[in-house]
């Protein structure tokens, strides 16, 4: 059944039902991804999948159900299914169907579709191919890695707001290992692109940054400047955006409850979640509820003005959603996220941050977030690598060292910004970006 179809017999059902407030989500994505080993396609895959969810309120509690079977049968069990789950519902909450915002941004008029197979087969083969000529120390499990993917998703509830977004990209990654003697390192690069103009500086990145790590040695223990490299320091800004959740501070879940207003972060820092970037690959015109989405300063000259809502968070706050209720899959509740959650650029080239430094580190590598890291008090213990920084200047590489902290106190003590953005790979409509980032007299625990 198209969405169309699906629609009708969803609408018929609930009027049978009784129901006076509902809302139909739709989701489809088509994928296609394949990954190489030594020097052949090892694994090869092309997918369509999707399905649908019915919400709906009865005696103001909101019943989910969803499902992928696309028959008129279905649509009625589902509807069915909805009612009874609202009924064992005992969340004190406030339901919502979504009105319509009063306008919602329009995405440029292009064809959104899936890349060749063959584009993607070739791409893989021959990333693959370019990194094992690069240098021969190019060892077993480097591995190239090419995929495209389109999603359309559509929303329609009883109060007739219809909207629809359609949305792709295309990438490639490289991850090489290298082994030298007993010593063996490693080095991921991604870039977004179909034609292979736009992939063909990967293998090379990917090889002379696993390189530039070989013969690492260790550092002492002390207080150092570090700078972060952008890539790396996006990191954080994934692991604590919890932290920036309204329904995690209205839980006491978040050390920025109560905040809003005031100076959380160094002056320079400024941190925009903006669903329309101009170079996002994937773009969201509304949420998983509806509400339209818009560009917003979520850290403002170290301000922070605002955390991110969904329509029920915004209800306690008494404030206006922020349009942050992204859904992860059609089946998924309605949950917080950002979008493209990134820290502004500042005015400073990597090597003028190194020149500030003077002597310190520079972090290229983190590893263990999720094991190292508390999202709620935002203390971090992270394993990390890089280079020693002597007079203002990237010298050798360090390995197997600790960077300790708090989060909440790193934003204040940031001195200086990079004036680039490294944006990460995107996670559904999410990805996060950051400059190089300066902070002075940080704990290391070393040798």
């Amino acid at each position: 059944m198209l969405f169309e179809e699906m629609k009708q017999a969803l609408v018929a059902a609930a009027k049978k039902a009784g129901l006076e407030q509902y809302e139909i989500y739709y989701q489809n994505s088509e994928s296609v991804s394949a990954d190489t080993l030594k020097d052949e396609i090892n694994a090869f895959a092309s997918s369509v999948s999707g399905g649908i969810c019915f919400r709906c309120i009865v005696n103001g509690k909101m019943g989910y159900a969803s499902g992928e079977l696309m028959t008129a049968e279905a649509m009625e069990d589902m509807v069915q299914r909805a009612v009874s789950n609202a009924q064992v519902i005992d969340s004190d909450d406030e339901a919502f169907i979504f009105a319509g915002s009063p306008s919602y941004a329009t995405l440029e008029a292009k064809e959104v579709k899936l890349s060749d197979a063959t584009v993607i087969r070739d791409n893989a083969l021959r990333l693959q191919k370019d990194m094992y000529a690069t240098d021969s120390r190019v060892g077993d499990g480097t591995q190239s890695s090419a995929l495209s993917i389109v999603k359309e998703i559509h929303l329609y509830n009883s109060n007739g707001l219809e909207l629809s977004n359609r949305v792709g990209m295309s990438g490639a990654y490289t991850e090489a290992v290298l082994r030298d003697g007993e010593e063996a390192q490693q080095s991921f690069e991604f870039a977004e692109g179909e034609d292979y103009e736009k992939l063909a500086g990967l293998p090379a990145k990917a090889v002379n940054a696993a390189l530039d790590k070989m013969g690492a040695g260790l550092v002492d223990s002390g207080k150092y400047d570090v700078l972060f490299d952008g890539e790396e320091f996006r990191n954080f800004l994934s692991v604590f955006s919890d932290a920036f959740s309204a329904k995690n501070a209205q839980l006491g879940l978040s050390l920025l409850a109560g905040k809003e207003g005031e100076q959380i972060a160094a002056p320079c820092v400024n941190v925009i979640d903006d669903p329309m970037r101009e170079d996002a690959p994937i773009k969201a015109t509304f949420d998983g509820e509806g509400v339209a989405t818009a560009r917003k300063a979520v850290i403002e000259n170290g301000v922070l003005k605002t955390l991110l809502y969904d329509l029920t968070t915004a209800k306690k706050a008494g404030v206006e959603s922020t349009g942050n209720g992204q859904k992860g899959s059609y089946a998924s509740p309605v949950s917080i996220a950002p979008y493209n959650f990134g820290l502004q650029a500042g005015e400073y080239t990597q090597e003028e941050l190194f020149q500030k430094v003077g002597n310190g580190i520079y972090i290229n590598e983190c590893k263990g977030f999720h094991a190292g890291a508390d999202a709620v008090t935002g203390d971090f213990s992270i394993e990390s690598a890089g280079f020693v920084i002597r007079d203002g200047k990237k010298a050798e590489p360090i390995k197997s060292f600790t960077v300790a902290g708090n989060f909440f106190e790193l934003l204040k003590e940031i001195d200086s910004l990079g004036n680039e953005v490294r944006w990460g790979i995107p996670m559904s409509f999410t990805v996060y970006g950051a400059p190089d980032v300066l902070v002075r007299n940080m704990s290391i625990a070393g040798k």
